[in-house]
């Protein structure tokens, strides 16, 4: 085990996302609310035996999550936070992964290049924050059924925008125009996921949960809804 101010001094040379953890009282600072996150995502309480890939990894906090619900099998894979453009990296996953002795497993690999052949096909699929980040939304989803097993379940949360319109329908961000975030692409109606994940060969979809995140305070600002969906083959 690190000494205690050793790891304080590790963590804060990091910027994290995720907020983890790491035993002797340290959590991570990250901006996101991930213990919050869990409790909304319906994620299986015992994973045993069970194989799970979590696509967008980031820091590694649902990854270590599944490994500790039992999961038989974790890959965290990820490519953009890691070493992509954007302000994230994957200091933070190599060092939670080291303090809580994890055996998850890592892949830097972009979201359009899974597949069965490099990765593998799992149990539980997470697909946590990251399709209204992806240009091709209806490809990723597409990659993300290739990598589901047969009988298998996906999570997928995401933004959702167009709540009022009942046919599927997407709303396409040119700019920054979501949260001031130029990686935001696309904020699909919840009948466009569905439709979506319907269409790459998922059987069965439902809307598991909701929730709306606060705005800056701008009257003007696109509403953050969320949705988590759960979707199987």
């Amino acid at each position: 085990m690190m000494p205690k101010e050793e790891l304080q001094t590790a963590v804060g040379k990091i910027r994290w996302f995720h907020t983890i953890d790491l035993g002797q009282g340290i959590l991570t600072p990250g901006c996101d609310d991930s213990p919050y996150k869990l409790t909304v995502l319906g994620m299986p309480e015992d994973l045993s035996g069970r194989s799970v890939l979590d696509i967008g990894a980031w820091d590694g906090f649902f990854s270590f999550e599944a490994e500790r619900r039992g999961a038989r099998r974790v890959v965290a894979a990820d490519s953009f936070c890691w070493g992509g453009a954007g302000w994230g990296t994957k200091a933070g996953f190599e060092l939670a992964r080291a303090v809580l002795q994890s055996k998850v497993e890592d892949y830097e690999i972009d979201v359009l290049d899974l597949s069965p052949d490099n990765v593998g096909t799992f149990d539980v699929v997470l697909f946590l924050g990251v399709l209204y980040h992806m240009r091709h939304p209806l490809l990723s989803l597409e990659r993300v059924a290739k990598v589901t097993a047969p009988g298998g379940m996906a999570i997928v949360e995401t933004h959702v925008d167009l709540l009022h319109l009942e046919r599927p329908a997407l709303a396409f961000y040119p700019g920054s125009e979501l949260s001031g975030d130029h990686t935001n692409w696309f904020g699909p109606n919840a009948a466009a996921v569905e439709a979506m994940l319907k269409d790459v060969g998922f059987t069965k979809i439902e809307v598991h949960s909701e929730v709306t995140l606060p705005t800056a305070g701008d009257p003007e600002a696109i509403i953050d809804n969320r949705k988590v969906f759960h979707a199987w083959k």
